[in-house]
């Protein structure tokens, strides 16, 4: 197929394009939807008639959705948790290529890669004199190892840029500063798309950039310039009507859309927005893409259209090559395209709401949010300190909230009315402020708001993700003893995307999704059993104050809003994005091509990847766990602290560690997430009788840890098989889910329905995911055999034999590239092995 370039001018420069345009007379290319435009693009301009060719672009340019197309996209981002294995990965192929006497500076990331190491600090120190100096003094004395390793990265591998700790969480300097919509290289331009490997990089598509996340397993072979291979996606249309009434935020407009959607079983589909969105600024945008992965969807994408270039303007980019190229190109919104479906959200019916206990899309609306808790107060009692039904824990964190203005003004006019009503927060209370980016102080600084925020206890702890990933730190020891000796059953409310079981804390009865403006209201009242619209949330020497009466109005928010749109203070912010501080400028770290892998090292470890074998039919296999619906990767692999008495943390002591730290920070180690494998408190294996990690070793019959089974198993050879319900692997695109499984031994799991990543990254890493109708009863005893895998093909069906009994599965391989990864026995032994070719 001959594939036509054009040229256009932008600002006297001759720049090249492929004009989609050219495929008009074959197919219907003005109503296909922007976001499969920007991939018919993509695949015209990488066209190579081999893995990209003349089937991917009729695939997309019919909608065909299911078949396969391929495409790469001209960006990758990470952060340090996903990061650190990623590059760990890389520094062991350069290993393997100098064993096999290949070329180790081969081993380089082709495609652009930015890293912003966002996720280390630990909120141990709030309230008082800048905790987040002393938070930052314990980041870098905790990760000394995993930072010499990224400056070594920085340093040894190309096409890397690593933004150091304190200015931000990768999303938010992602939508504020590296992106940049329409992309200028080498004399040719073209839309931006990027995959990164966290699940909320599907916040870009706010300011309409094709971006979403994968595991990072898919994230190495697109850095390695593999084409990430997909099939093509059902594209939902959402119809956006009306207006936000008063009262009503952007937070409160994405969990709505997330407890809609997610109803509507959007999982693996893009997810258009259309109609009336020029009522959204580009921040409330993003506030709803960010959430795609908590509505299941692929993406959520606004075109980009007037109010786009009006946020590239306020945040100090051009716009001239972004409009002119997506106006040529018809990606400049004008109206809706042909969709799979269309679902409405009328803004008007949205209420002011939570989100919780246990799930981002379990929406309460306010008025029905005391009777839903006092229900999960039933079995708590009051403490000494704590009230049944108190707030433990209240943070304004993460990317979703902390990029849009609104919700962070209006805390902050909260604060100050709450404060000139002589309101405070309850010194039993953990309360902690983590910003997405220094422009968000900047604005708050500047509109004389930070210090009433201050004056509540929110006070600046870190640029980074904290709370939202599990790492708020421990609650206050006094009210943690009050609530295990008494029962008492407390919460946790929070400004993020995410509020799995266990991963915000393990002691909380549960956490609630909220905006910030909510966040700080909810610790003035120091308690979730109240009815914020009827009942004070605080008195004023005596006198009620009321939630209303601290509200502010859209009016006086907007008032300040120009202080959050100044491009002379992103200008200024991001100006030296790519420095540290003296922590980081001053740290030493190794030199070379090669890493130096430290056998002593408690964080960075050679892994195991390249000598894996491929998975074969399973006979008189064992079943490692049991479960049930939901089970995230949170529960799989978590992110959060290392306890000092779980399998883990007796692994790290035994190696004379006292400072355990946290699973997200130890993941460039195997040996420590191998034993923190499905070690979740709250997970349910529904072998054993509570929960955690047990299970049951049979035939002896024992229970015992999942990882001391998982390793008698594997010294007699026995092959496992992992049992679930319905969306299996839901939450973070965290690899290391997959990468543990692989590790205990496990070589099939059978569930009723997976999330989109974590089955990508099962295939990834050669486990078989089979899906099945329905769940057998079992107790956990059975044999089981899976017949089919040794020549196993896209879609084969599986049959199962547990007990004698046959179960019909389907094995969710999607494409021949997913199919060399589990004949192969893992994507990164596949890409290795090419090279060897």
């Amino acid at each position: 197929m001959e594939i036509q370039y054009k040229n256009m001018n932008i600002n006297g420069r001759n720049l090249k394009y492929f004009p989609l345009a050219q495929l008009a007379g074959k197919y219907d290319i003005e109503n296909l939807p922007y976001s499969l435009k920007i991939l018919l693009e993509n695949v015209l301009r990488n066209y190579d008639g081999v893995d990209i060719d003349e089937r991917s672009i009729e695939n997309i340019a019919n909608m065909k959705s299911g078949s396969e197309m391929a495409f790469k996209p001209s960006r990758v981002v990470f952060q340090d948790y996903t990061g650190v294995p990623i590059l760990v990965d890389l520094a062991a192929m350069r290993e393997y290529y100098k064993e096999n006497k290949l070329n180790a500076d081969d081993v380089n990331p082709a495609t652009k890669s930015d890293l912003v190491i966002d996720h280390s600090i630990i909120v141990d120190s709030f309230r008082g004199e800048e905790p987040i100096i002393l938070n930052m003094k314990d980041e870098f004395e905790r990760n000394v190892e995993r930072y010499d390793f990224l400056k070594w990265s920085q340093q040894s591998f190309k096409n890397v840029r690593i933004v150091p700790p304190g200015h931000g969480i990768v999303h938010q300097i992602n939508l504020e500063y590296l992106s940049s919509v329409a992309v200028i290289e080498k004399d040719e331009i073209f839309p931006e798309s990027l995959i990164g490997a966290d699940s909320h990089t599907t916040m870009i598509g706010g300011i309409g950039v094709l971006g979403w996340g994968v595991g990072g397993l898919e994230a190495e072979a697109s850095m390695l310039n593999e084409p990430y291979f997909m099939n093509v996606p059902d594209v939902v249309g959402v119809n956006i009507k009306g207006t936000m009434p008063t009262g009503v935020t952007p937070t409160d407009v994405v969990l709505y859309i997330t407890k809609t959607l997610r109803s509507k079983n959007v999982v693996g589909k893009f997810v258009e927005f259309y109609g009336n969105i020029s009522e959204l600024t580009a921040q409330d945008r993003a506030t709803i893409s960010n959430m795609a992965p908590e509505y299941g969807a692929t993406i959520g994408y606004f075109p980009v259209d007037s109010e786009t270039l009006k946020y590239l303007k306020g945040t100090n980019r051009s716009t001239e090559s972004v409009e002119k190229y997506f106006k040529e190109q018809g990606l400049f919104y004008n109206g809706p395209k042909k969709y799979t479906e269309t679902v409405e959200i009328d803004l008007s019916k949205i209420k002011s709401a939570v989100a919780g206990p246990k799930n981002p899309d379990e929406l309460i609306n306010i008025e029905d949010l005391k009777g839903k808790i006092e229900d999960l107060l039933k079995e708590g009692n009051d403490g000494k300190l704590v009230k049944n039904g108190a707030v433990v824990l209240s943070a304004i964190t993460s990317c979703t909230n902390t990029s849009d203005p609104f919700v962070l003004l209006g805390a902050g006019l909260i604060a100050k009315k709450a404060i000139e009503h002589n309101l405070t927060v309850a010194n039993t209370i953990k309360v902690s402020l983590a910003p997405g980016s220094k422009v968000v102080t900047e604005y708050l600084e500047k509109a004389g708001l930070m210090k009433y925020l201050n004056r509540l206890g929110f006070e600046l702890v870190g640029y980074g993700c904290t709370t939202c990933i599990g790492n708020a730190g421990p609650l206050i020891p006094e009210v943690q003893d009050d609530m295990l000796k008494n029962n008492v059953k407390t919460f946790a409310v929070l400004s993020g995307n995410r509020n799995f079981e266990g991963r915000i804390n393990p002691y909380i009865a549960g956490a609630f999704l909220a905006s910030p403006m909510l966040v700080v209201a909810f610790a003035i009242a120091g308690k979730m059993n109240i009815d914020l619209i009827n009942e004070p949330i605080g008195n004023d020497n005596g006198k009620p104050v009321y939630l209303k009466d601290l509200w502010p109005t859209n009016d006086e928010i907007k008032e300040y809003f120009h202080l959050a749109m100044d491009p002379e203070v992103y200008k200024k912010e991001y100006g030296d994005v790519f420095k540290g501080d003296n922590n980081w400028e001053s740290m030493k770290s190794s030199k070379g091509l090669l890493f130096d892998f430290k056998e002593d090292s408690s964080y960075i470890k050679m892994p195991p990847w390249m000598y894996m074998e491929p998975v074969t039919d399973i006979k008189n296999g064992r079943i490692l766990a049991v479960f049930g619906d939901k089970i995230t990767t949170d529960h799989i692999s978590p992110a959060g602290p290392i306890a000092k008495d779980s399998v883990a943390g007796k692994y790290l002591a035994s190696m004379g560690i006292t400072e355990m730290n946290t699973f997200g920070a130890r993941r460039g180690n195997h040996e420590v997430m191998l034993r923190g494998g499905f070690s979740n408190t709250k997970i349910r294996n529904l072998m054993v009788s509570h929960a955690g990690g047990s299970t049951i070793y049979y035939p002896d019959g024992q229970e015992m840890s999942i990882y001391d089974a998982a390793m008698k198993y594997m010294k007699n050879k026995t092959p496992l098989v992992i049992f679930a319900g319905k969306q299996y692997g839901s939450g973070s695109s965290r690899d290391w889910a997959a990468k543990v499984t692989a590790l205990l031994g496990v070589k099939a799991v059978v569930a009723e329905s997976f999330e989109r990543i974590h089955r990508s990254n099962l295939v990834d890493m050669g486990i078989v995911p089979v899906q099945v109708d329905k769940l057998p009863d079992l107790k956990g005893d059975e044999v089981v055999n899976i017949d089919g895998i040794n020549n196993i093909s896209i879609g084969k069906e599986l049959n199962i034999s547990i007990n004698g009994k046959t179960l019909k599965g389907k094995a969710l391989i999607n494409t021949n590239a997913e199919l060399n990864y589990v004949k192969t026995g893992n994507i990164l032994k596949y890409i290795a092995l090419s090279a060897k070719k």
